[in-house]
C-alpha cells in the first residue's frame, strides 16, 4: 500500500442506495486498504450502514466517528470509520426510494470533497454511486449536472479559473482485462452521434494518451472503435469513419500518438482484452459513445470495474455500478468494485503530475 501524507476522501453517494453499505463493508473487509480514508457524508446514515454490514457479517458494528477536519482522517484508529459531516439530512432516508434530500446531500458531499482535493487537503477522491433522478429532483445547481463527471469538471474549471470547455474530461472504465475511454458520456444516443466530431475524437485521443502515458510509463497503444457496423465498411454503412474518425486519427499520429483503426466495434474489444494466457493487442479502446464502451467492460465483471475521470487536475475513481436501489438495505451489496476503485486511486495519486 502506497503511503501518502494526505488522506483519501470517499463520498457517501446516494443515501437511499448501496453506497453507504459498500463503504461500511469495505472498512470491515479490508481495513488496511482503507487506512487514511475518510468518508464525506452523513454520520447517522453511515452508522445505519455499519450496522447492516456487521449484521450480514455476523460481527459487532464498526464504530463511526465524526471528524472535525480532513487531517484527523490520518489518525483515525483501525476498525473505525471516520466521517466528515458535510451534508444535511434531517432524518434517515428510506432505502430504494428516489429522494430530493438524498440527491442534494450526495451533491453537497461531492462538491466539498472535490474542493478539498483541489486545495491540496486530500490526495484523491473515490465516489460512491449517485442516482441521477435524485440529483435532478434536488433542484438548484445539483440538478444542472447529469452525473459525477460533469460536476467535477465544473469544479475543476472554477478552481483553475477557466471556462468549462477549456477543461475537457473523459470517462475511462477499466478492469484487469480491458480499458475503454469514451468520446461522449451522458447524453442521448442521438446527441452522441452528433458528438462524433473531428475535434472530440482528437481530443479524446490526446487525453487518453496523456493519462495512460503517466500510468503505463510509455505511450499507450490505442485502438479506435468505429461508429457504424463494420466501421462503416468503406462508407457503405455510414460516412463518419471516413469523414471524421480517420482524419482525427491521422492528426493524432502526426502528433506522435499511437492510434490504430478504426476497427469494427463488435470485435475490437476482444482484440484489446487481456484474456488469461493471451495479452491484448492494445492498452485501451477509444469508444465513440457511452454504451459502446461500457457494455464490454461491465460484461467482463462489474465487481472489479473502476471508473476513472481523465483530464481533471485531481484523482477521482468510482465503482463501476450504480445505486442498486433494488437491493439497498438487504445486505446483499458487494464492495469489490469500491475496493478496486480505492486501490486504483492510491496508484494514481502516487504518480507524478496533477491528474490521472
Amino acid at each position: 500500500m502506497t503511503l501518502l501524507k494526505h488522506p483519501f476522501l470517499i463520498t457517501m453517494g446516494d443515501a437511499a442506495g448501496i453506497g453507504p453499505e459498500i463503504i461500511a463493508r469495505a472498512f470491515l473487509q479490508a481495513p488496511r486498504d482503507l487506512a487514511g480514508c475518510a468518508v464525506v457524508g452523513d454520520v447517522p446514515t453511515l452508522r445505519r450502514a455499519a450496522a447492516l454490514a456487521a449484521a450480514q457479517a455476523g460481527c459487532p458494528a464498526m464504530p463511526v466517528a465524526q471528524l472535525g477536519s480532513v487531517d484527523e482522517a490520518m489518525s483515525v484508529p483501525p476498525n473505525c470509520i471516520g466521517v466528515l459531516q458535510k451534508c444535511e439530512l434531517p432524518a434517515l432516508v428510506r432505502y430504494g426510494q428516489i429522494s430530493a434530500l438524498a440527491g442534494k446531500a450526495a451533491a453537497d458531499c461531492i462538491v466539498w470533497a472535490a474542493r478539498a482535493v483541489l486545495a491540496g487537503e486530500a490526495a484523491a477522491m473515490v465516489t460512491a454511486p449517485i442516482h441521477k433522478e435524485a440529483l435532478a429532483a434536488a433542484g438548484g445547481r445539483a440538478a444542472t449536472f447529469p452525473g459525477h463527471t460533469e460536476m467535477l469538471q465544473a469544479e475543476a474549471a472554477a478552481f483553475l479559473d477557466r471556462p468549462v470547455a477549456e477543461v475537457p474530461v473523459r470517462m475511462m472504465l477499466a478492469n484487469d482485462e480491458l480499458r475503454t475511454v469514451l468520446v461522449s458520456i451522458h447524453m442521448s444516443l442521438r446527441q452522441a452521434l452528433d458528438a462524433v466530431t473531428f475535434d472530440n475524437v482528437l481530443q479524446t485521443l490526446r487525453i487518453t494518451h496523456a493519462a495512460l502515458s503517466a500510468s503505463l510509463g510509455r505511450a499507450p497503444r490505442m485502438a479506435v472503435a468505429g461508429l457504424n457496423p463494420h466501421a462503416g465498411e468503406g462508407g457503405l454503412f455510414g460516412s463518419e469513419e471516413q469523414a471524421v474518425i480517420i482524419p482525427a486519427m491521422a492528426a493524432a499520429r502526426r502528433e506522435g500518438l499511437d492510434a490504430h483503426g478504426p476497427f469494427a466495434p463488435d470485435t475490437v474489444f476482444m482484440r484489446a482484452r487481456n484474456a488469461p494466457g493471451k495479452a491484448g493487442e492494445f492498452d485501451v479502446v477509444v469508444a465513440m459513445y457511452h454504451d459502446q464502451g461500457l457494455i464490454p467492460v461491465k460484461y467482463l465483471g462489474v465487481e472489479q470495474g473502476v471508473n476513472v475521470t481523465l483530464g481533471l487536475p485531481l484523482v477521482r475513481t468510482s465503482p463501476d455500478h450504480g445505486t442498486a436501489f433494488d437491493i439497498a438495505g438487504t445486505g446483499q451489496a458487494d464492495a469489490s468494485s469500491l475496493l478496486a476503485a480505492i486501490r486504483m486511486a492510491r496508484q494514481l495519486a502516487a504518480q507524478p503530475g496533477p491528474s490521472a
